[in-house]
């Protein structure tokens, strides 16, 4: 069993509400946008760290993060990447082989609009954490924790941070 805290779009905004959540899980997933990687190394100071760079992050982010990060945790096979898209408007840069080779969990970020979707078509669930930073329109700040066991996704909570 594994406790996972995703978040996405920090735009160089971390802080100790954050830090309380990273506190609590047993790895941290970052969707994109990080800004500085101070937050990122605030996090891995603290947690293990499954990150992807952003479409704002400069060339340091993007040396240390990958664009797509493939991985399985427990029996769930995990894509993350920050522009994805959603179901049955994916990015055309990952259509093709979300088709030959899907996982059971995707992950992006970069709308800042949290949503958790079951793609019925390619047979997974969808999820966008929202923006846990302070940039951008949205008015509250949000990140979702869950838990993985063998190969269940459970326990799913929304984080919604004042702004």
């Amino acid at each position: 069993m594994k406790k996972i805290l995703l978040l996405s779009d920090t735009h160089s905004h971390i802080d100790e509400t954050i830090l309380k959540y990273v506190a609590w899980a047993d790895e941290v997933w970052h969707a994109g946008d990080i800004g500085d990687l101070v937050v990122t190394d605030s996090i891995k100071a603290l947690k293990p760290l499954r990150c992807v760079y952003g479409n704002i992050d400069d060339a340091k982010a993007r040396m240390e993060f990958p664009l797509h990060n493939r991985f399985v945790c427990e029996d769930v096979a995990v894509w993350i990447t920050h522009i994805g898209g959603y179901p049955g408007k994916y990015n055309p840069n990952i259509k093709e082989e979300m088709r030959l080779n899907p996982p059971k969990l995707f992950i992006c970020g970069h709308s800042h609009i949290l949503k958790v979707l079951f793609d019925k078509t390619h047979n997974f669930l969808h999820m966008n954490p929202g923006a846990a930073g302070k940039s951008g329109f949205h008015q509250v700040r949000t990140m979702l924790r869950f838990v993985v066991e063998g190969d269940k996704i459970k326990d799913l909570e929304i984080i919604e941070i004042k702004k």
